[in-house]
């Protein structure tokens, strides 16, 4: 894991729920050692009375409480107005459940068990996401690439390509996460909306649409991660 805090900015604030006092207590010394300033609540009446106390970036919310459940107590900080980030934790695995999570308002999901490596790096993609959302009014680039989402409009240098919703999507998600290997599983939650019932074979033809329209050169922009699945990273310089 690694230390996202520096001297010049704050640390990022994280609320983690949990009513298992092993994990909860593994959770916070790992974030802590990681960067984050960590709070924790075992309970959903406890999470709730915290977020609307203290501001914090993201919540770590786990799905089974003893009192409100987790996609609760996301719907009530959804109804307060509090667009904070939720990243549920979960023993279910069904499909209707995750899905369940989404529309309440979550912004990822964990299966337990899980490594502390794979939650630091979701919780990290979620504050770059939102910070590059915030930082850019819209617009998104890499390299040559370069997306308006408030116009929906994207350009590879100076031309202006049409793609379709789903290219669109795929290509909002890429840029979101320049750099950052993604699974295939990763690709189909985000740009298939959670519910899509498919295989990883649909991201392979839409990455193969994407880069027909992206790539000007010899050198493809969407990378494949062997073994992962893929990366968007900018071309390298001429040497």
């Amino acid at each position: 894991m690694h230390d996202v805090s520096t001297d010049s900015d704050p640390k990022p604030r994280i609320l983690i729920v949990d009513d298992e006092a092993a994990l909860l207590d593994l959770l916070r010394d790992a974030l802590r050692f990681a960067g984050y300033e960590v709070a924790t609540a075992m309970t959903g009446f406890a999470a709730l009375d915290q977020a609307k106390t203290a501001a914090f970036d993201l919540v770590v919310l786990d799905v089974n409480l003893p009192d409100l459940d987790g996609f609760d107590v996301c719907r009530r900080i959804r109804a307060d107005g509090n667009d904070v980030p939720v990243v549920f934790l979960t023993a279910r695995d069904d499909q209707s459940d995750v899905h369940q999570g989404f529309t309440r308002g979550g912004d990822d999901y964990l299966t337990k068990p899980f490594s502390l490596e794979e939650l630091d790096l979701r919780i990290r993609a979620i504050l770059r996401r939102r910070s590059s959302s915030g930082s850019t009014n819209g617009r998104l680039e890499c390299g040559p690439v370069a997306m308006d989402d408030g116009e929906h409009r994207v350009w590879v240098g100076d031309n202006e390509i049409e793609l379709s919703p789903t290219e669109y999507r795929l290509l909002h998600y890429l840029l979101l996460n320049q750099g950052q290997a993604l699974s295939k599983s990763q690709i189909l939650d985000h740009v298939w909306r959670y519910d899509f019932d498919g295989r990883g074979a649909v991201v392979e033809t839409y990455v193969s649409y994407l880069r027909r329209k992206l790539d000007q050169g010899s050198e493809s922009m969407i990378k494949t991660v062997r073994g992962i699945g893929y990366a968007l990273r900018a071309p390298e310089p001429p040497s």
